[in-house]
């Protein structure tokens, strides 16, 4: 669920290509999901500190094992290993049932785009780096 807020010729556009290729419409209750969510500040403050602090966890782990880790306050980290490529970590963390995104493109081929999860889920991703590099 998301939402966009903008200016009208933007959401006249984001509408045009979402209804393009959308099959999957909102029923009543996912919408009442969504905004029972929205409205629930607490829940929000809560996820979001969890968030930060997992994030901040593992930026710390990854450094210290060699991995430069790109500045970021989002819900990922993109993150290389000097001593490995990209697509050779996220193989091998596929291997063991971890997934991260990898990109083949060419100012980002080597990093990975690990999206921030639960505290046991980073701390699993860790033990696995330890072992990878």
């Amino acid at each position: 669920m998301g939402f966009a807020v903008g200016q009208r010729p933007l959401i006249d556009a984001l509408e045009r290509v979402k209804d393009s290729f959308n099959s999957y419409p909102l029923d009543c209750l996912a919408i009442a999901g969504a905004v029972a969510a929205i409205e629930d500040d607490a829940w929000f403050q809560e996820t979001r500190q969890r968030i930060m602090a997992s994030r901040e966890t593992l930026v710390r782990a990854l450094s210290e094992l060699g991995f430069e880790v790109l500045p970021s306050l989002a819900n990922f980290v993109f993150a290389r290993h000097p001593g490995h490529s990209g697509a050779e970590l996220a193989a091998r963390l596929r291997a063991q049932g971890v997934i991260v995104r990898h990109f083949q493109k060419p100012r980002i081929a080597d990093f990975l785009r690990i999206t921030i999860g639960t505290e046991d889920q980073c701390s699993r991703l860790i033990a696995l780096a330890r072992s990878l590099v």
